[in-house]
C-alpha cells in the first residue's frame, strides 16, 4: 500500500497527521537533509568571509538561492546520491559541489566540508532545527496554554470549591487559584526551560580541529570554531567535545519537557475528576457521539486523550535522556538513529497541547454542583472554628470539634451552629463563630 494517513504505521503521520505537520519543517528527512545543507552553506560562506578563499558574489548569490529555494526535489536528488555513497552527510557533500560546478567554481569544491567530520554538520544541524522548533512551536504553544488558563483562573477568581485532600473533603478553596497552581508551575518551568543552551559540536573528527590545524597552524581555530557556530548559527559550542556533542543539554531540554508535561497530566486528571463529580458540563456539538450505547454520555474525551500522548511523549523523553549522553570512547553509531526520533515525542506533545486547549474551550461551569457540595460538608469549617477557640485559649478545642465531626452523623448548618450555641464563650464569639460558612471559608491569595 502507498503511504497516506490511513496506511501510515505512526499515529502520527497517520490519525493525527493534521495536527502535527508542522513540525515536517524540523524533524522529518527532509528537514534534516535541509539543515545540513544550511549549515554547509552557511560555514562554505564563513570560510570566504575569514579569507580562506576569494568567492564571486556570482557564486554567492547562486549558492544562496540553493539554500532559500531548497525543495524536496533537492532533497530527493541528495536521498540518490546516499543509494550510491551509503552516506547521508558526504551526499550532501557531493550535492552541494554539483552546485558549485553550475555556478561556475569548480575550483572552490574542496572548501565544502572542509576540514570537517559528518558530527560536526549533524551536531549543528540537528540543535539548530530543534531549537528553531522548540522557539517557533513547543514553546509558544506551551505559553498559550498557561495564558489560557491563566484567563480561566481570572474568571473563576472568586468561586468557591470544596477542596479534597486524599479524596476527602477539606477546607475549600477557590476554583480560581486551583487553576494558578498550574499557571505558576508551567511558568517556572518554562523560565527552567528557556535557560538551558542549545549546545553544538563543531571541532573536527574527535573534537581538536587536528585538520584544520594542520592545514593551517597559524589560524586560532578555536576562536574561529566558537564564532561560526555561535555567531552564525546562533547555537552555543562546546568547547571540550568527542566525535560527538554531550547531548547533556538535549537531555536537560527532553526532562524540562517531561516535567511540563507531568504538570499537564496533573491538570488532565484533576479536570477529568471535576467533569467526573458534575462540577464541570461539556458544550456539545451536533452530530457528536459521546458513548456508542448511553446516548447521554458526553465523555471528557480531549483530557483523556491529552493524557495518553503526555505519557507516550515521556517514555520516549526519558529513553531519549537517558540514552544520549552516554557513547563509547570517543563516539559510537547509537546517538545517530535515537536522534531521528527526537520529533516524536515532540508530535505527541503537541496534540497533547490541540487536545487540551479543545477540551478546556468545551468547559462549562456547574456553579450549582460546587455550591452543593459545599453546603453538604459543613464539617470543613470546624479547622475554622477550633483555631478561633485556640486563639481564645479555649480548653481543648480540636478535641472538642473531632467528637463533633467523625463518624456517620450528618453535619449540617443547624448542628454547627447547635454547638456554636453550647460553648462557654462570648456571645461576641458565637457571632464571630457563627459567620463562617463553607461557601466564605476560603482564604486568602496573592493578586492576578
Amino acid at each position: 500500500m502507498e503511504l497516506s494517513s490511513l496506511t501510515a504505521v505512526s499515529p502520527i503521520d497517520g490519525r493525527y497527521r493534521k495536527q502535527v505537520q508542522h513540525l515536517d519543517e524540523y524533524f522529518s528527512e527532509y528537514a534534516l537533509i535541509k539543515y545540513r545543507v544550511l549549515v554547509e552553506v552557511e560555514y562554505f560562506f564563513f570560510l570566504a568571509d575569514q579569507k580562506f578563499f576569494k568567492l564571486p558574489i556570482k557564486a554567492r548569490t547562486a549558492l544562496k538561492k540553493v539554500l532559500d529555494e531548497f525543495s524536496l526535489d533537492d532533497a530527493q536528488q541528495i536521498k540518490q546520491i546516499e543509494s550510491v555513497t551509503n552516506h547521508d552527510v558526504k551526499a550532501v557533500e557531493y550535492f552541494l559541489k554539483e552546485q558549485l560546478d553550475k555556478a561556475g567554481i569548480p575550483a572552490l569544491k574542496e572548501w565544502i566540508h572542509f576540514g570537517l567530520t559528518s558530527q560536526d554538520i549533524n551536531n549543528t544541524a540537528i540543535p539548530l532545527s530543534w531549537k528553531h522548533c522548540m522557539e517557533y512551536e513547543y514553546l509558544p504553544a506551551v505559553i498559550n496554554l498557561q495564558n489560557h488558563l491563566y484567563q480561566l483562573a481570572a474568571q473563576w477568581k472568586n468561586i468557591p470549591l470544596l477542596a479534597r485532600t486524599h479524596g476527602q473533603a477539606a477546607s475549600p478553596t477557590r476554583l480560581g487559584k486551583e487553576i494558578m497552581v498550574f499557571v505558576e508551575r508551567l511558568n517556572n518551568q518554562i523560565e527552567l526551560f528557556s535557560s538551558i543552551p542549545y549546545a553544538a559540536k563543531f571541532g573536527g573528527a574527535t573534537g581538536n580541529f587536528n585538520a584544520h590545524q594542520v592545514a593551517f597552524p597559524k589560524k586560532k581555530w578555536v576562536v574561529l570554531g566558537n564564532a561560526f557556530v555561535e555567531d552564525i548559527l546562533g547555537l552555543q559550542r562546546m568547547q571540550f567535545t568527542t566525535q560527538i556533542e554531550h547531548y547533556d543539554s538535549l537531555a536537560a531540554h527532553f526532562d524540562a519537557i517531561k516535567r511540563i508535561n507531568n504538570i499537564l497530566l496533573d491538570l488532565c486528571r484533576d479536570i477529568w475528576t471535576y467533569i467526573s463529580v458534575d462540577y464541570f458540563k461539556q458544550k456539545t456539538k451536533k452530530g457528536e457521539i459521546g458513548s456508542s450505547a448511553m446516548p447521554h454520555k458526553v465523555n471528557p474525551i480531549d483530557f483523556e486523550n491529552a493524557e495518553g500522548n503526555l505519557g507516550l511523549a515521556n517514555a520516549m523523553l526519558e529513553h531519549l535522556a537517558a540514552k544520549l549522553p552516554i557513547s563509547r570512547l570517543q563516539r559510537d553509531l547509537t546517538d545517530s538513529t535515537v536522534l531521528r526520533n527526537i520529533g516524536v515525542p515532540v508530535g505527541h506533545v503537541a496534540i497533547a497541547l490541540k487536545s487540551l486547549e479543545k477540551g478546556l474551550n468545551k468547559l462549562v461551569l456547574n456553579e450549582a454542583k460546587l455550591k452543593e457540595d459545599l453546603e453538604n460538608n459543613w464539617a470543613v469549617v470546624a479547622e475554622a472554628i477550633q483555631t478561633i477557640l485556640r486563639r481564645e485559649n479555649y480548653p481543648n478545642p480540636y478535641e472538642a470539634l473531632k467528637d463533633l465531626t467523625r463518624g456517620n452523623h450528618k453535619i449540617d448548618k443547624k448542628a454547627m451552629h447547635d454547638f456554636i450555641g453550647k460553648l462557654k464563650v462570648s456571645a461576641a464569639i458565637k457571632k464571630e463563630l457563627k459567620a463562617i460558612t463553607p461557601h466564605n471559608y476560603v482564604g486568602v491569595n496573592p493578586e492576578y
